[in-house]
C-alpha cells in the first residue's frame, strides 16, 4: 500500500510534511514529488494518467494560490484524491485554495481537508488504505484510542486544579 504526496511548490513542503510524517508513524510507504499544474502540465499529466499502474493506492495533493493540482489530477486518475489546500505566499487568506479544492464539479470528487490541514490528509489516505487492510486498520484504531485517552487524562488534570 503506497500514498503519493504531491504539491505544487517546494515552498508548500513545510504543510505537506505533516502528511509524510503522520504516513511515517501508520508505517505507510510514500512517494513524494512536485508537480505542478501550472508549470509542468506534462509531469502533470504523466503522474495522473499512471499512478495507479505504478502501486499507489491514493493520492494526496497540496496546492496553494489557485490550488488546480488535486482538480486537475482526480480529473485524470482513478484513485482518491485527497486535496490540502495551502495557505502561501500568493494567497487570499487561503480561501482561494479552499474554495479551488473544495468546489469540483459533478464527476471528479477531491476530498478536502482543511487549509493546512495535511496532518488530516494523511489520516484520511491511511483510514482509506485501512478499509482493504486490517494490519492498517488496527493501526487507526489504536491511534484514535491515544487521542481519546490523551483528551480524558488532560480532562482528569483540569479537575484536579
Amino acid at each position: 500500500m503506497k500514498v503519493a504526496i504531491i504539491m505544487g511548490s517546494i515552498s508548500d513542503m513545510p504543510v505537506m510534511q505533516d502528511a509524510i510524517d503522520i504516513l511515517k508513524e501508520f508505517g505507510v510507504e510514500t512517494e513524494v514529488d512536485i508537480v505542478s499544474a501550472h508549470r509542468t502540465p506534462e509531469k502533470l499529466f504523466e503522474f495522473s494518467t499512471t499512478a495507479h499502474t505504478r502501486g499507489i493506492n491514493v493520492i494526496i495533493a497540496g496546492a496553494g494560490g489557485a490550488a488546480h493540482l488535486p482538480g486537475m489530477v482526480a480529473s485524470m486518475s482513478p484513485l482518491p484524491v485527497i486535496g490540502v489546500p495551502v495557505k502561501s505566499s500568493n494567497s487570499i487568506d487561503g480561501w482561494d485554495s479552499v474554495l479551488s479544492i473544495l468546489q469540483m464539479p459533478g464527476g471528479v470528487p477531491v476530498a478536502t481537508v482543511a487549509l493546512n490541514g495535511a496532518k488530516n490528509a494523511g489520516i484520511l489516505a491511511t483510514q482509506i488504505l485501512g478499509s482493504q487492510d486490517k494490519t492498517v486498520q488496527d493501526k487507526i484504531v489504536a491511534y484514535k484510542q491515544n487521542l481519546k485517552e490523551g483528551v480524558n487524562k488532560a480532562a482528569e488534570g483540569m479537575k484536579k486544579q
